[in-house]
């Protein structure tokens, strides 16, 4: 997978994550893809629920350790 922006939010809690997300989004051309690294465990189903509500594919999410990876693709 090819990442175009990684943004590290470990440490932040919600909504911070996805408002730094929504902002790298936001420089990001469509179809482009963005990881946003996060240490919050909401952070999964806010994910879920962001992608839904922009139209922003959810590509992937695992976790890795303490970190939530959130793979998101421009739409």
């Amino acid at each position: 997978m090819n990442i175009d922006k990684e943004i590290d939010t470990r440490g932040l809690n919600c909504p911070l994550p996805i408002l730094k997300a929504k902002k790298a989004l936001a420089d990001l051309r469509s179809g482009q893809l963005l990881k946003v690294v996060s240490t919050d465990a909401g952070s999964v189903r806010d994910f879920q629920a962001f992608a839904k509500q922009t139209g922003n594919e959810l590509v992937e999410q695992k976790t890795e350790g303490q970190d939530f990876i959130h793979v998101l693709r421009r739409r």
